[in-house]
């Protein structure tokens, strides 16, 4: 539409400074006729808005004008007050700044949309941590966040799981990521991820770095899960499942429909050992076929179930 089109344009503008035709018919996928004539609105709506020509040219704002947030639409109203987390924000020292822009925000919306704003944010909340995971207590975040902001030099001593488990590191930190509850810092050069919540000490020092103009958070942050899960499941497992029963990450081998309704899948797995407790807990809706070494770990362990509880009618007592 138009009208949210000639909004993009000032917002872009406001945030950006001058950009030129091409520029913002590129951010705006338009045609480059189509910014002029947007632009030629703008000037007759009485938007301070200018275009110098040159090589260095292009439209910029008059200085110090600045446009009210009307032009939301009411899904981008929606949008923005469902996405504010008070729970991350007050983490990072940030909670009082989260509530007085949204205040800000409220104030500056149309009635309609403060009312569907208001009624989105008491209608859904987001809560990021899983059920079973706790959140990490990370005592450092704000300090790391401020590096972050302010490109400092950490030195930290970490708490790693391979031996030895605590050693001293010199981190740039690029970027913080919020996963599940826990917070993590990325840091060059590498780059290289840390818990926020594994660091027992920490430095901030005078030092400063430079971080990659190309480096983009989201997209190494992508990779990165995909390349853990690919160094995480090393080895697979080829089993049997009950009928209704399902594993995360299954691929089912045989297509014909089995007399029982069992169906056989190979599954990715971590180690022998991680998948003897995984797979247990499926009790008598699972059977191992391969690797050989993990069935034979599970059959020892109800071996040893069996000599335990088999005979129920045994007293602990004398």
């Amino acid at each position: 539409m138009k009208s949210s089109r000639l909004v993009s344009i000032l917002l872009l503008l406001q945030t950006r400074g001058r950009m030129t035709a091409a520029q913002l018919a590129e951010e705006l996928e338009v045609s480059v006729r189509t910014v002029y004539r947007d632009v030629e609105a703008l000037g007759a709506a009485g938007v301070p808005l200018y275009g110098d020509a040159g090589h260095a040219g292009g439209y910029r704002l008059l200085d110090g004008y600045r446009t009210r947030l009307t032009g939301l639409t009411t899904e981008e109203a929606e949008a923005l007050f469902l996405a504010g987390a008070p729970g991350p924000a007050a983490e990072l020292g940030l909670g009082a700044v989260l509530a007085a822009a949204q205040l800000k925000v409220r104030a500056a919306l149309p009635v309609e949309l403060r009312a569907h704003a208001d009624r989105v944010a008491g209608r859904f909340h987001l809560d990021a941590p899983g059920w079973y995971a706790k959140a990490d207590d990370a005592p450092f975040l704000p300090a790391v966040a401020d590096a972050v902001w302010n490109s400092r030099v950490l030195h930290v001593l970490y708490r790693r799981w391979a031996e030895p488990t605590d050693v001293r590191r010199r981190l740039e930190p690029y970027g913080l990521v919020l996963k599940a509850g826990r917070w993590y810092v990325v840091s060059g050069s590498g780059p290289r991820t840390f818990r926020v919540g594994q660091i027992l000490e920490l430095t901030v020092s005078d030092e400063e770095f430079t971080r990659p103009d190309d480096f983009d958070l989201a997209v190494y942050w992508t990779a990165y899960q995909r390349d853990f899960h690919e160094r995480l499941y090393r080895g697979e497992a080829l089993v049997r499942l009950a009928p209704g029963v399902t594993l995360a990450r299954a691929v089912r081998v045989d297509k014909r429909a089995s007399g029982d309704g069992w169906t056989e899948v190979r599954v990715p797995i971590e180690s022998v050992e991680h998948a003897h407790g995984e797979f247990l807990r499926l009790g008598t809706d699972i059977e191992v076929l391969q690797p050989a070494e993990l069935r034979a770990r599970i059959a020892r362990t109800v071996a040893e179930l069996t000599g335990r509880y088999g005979n129920s009618g045994a007293s602990s007592g004398d």
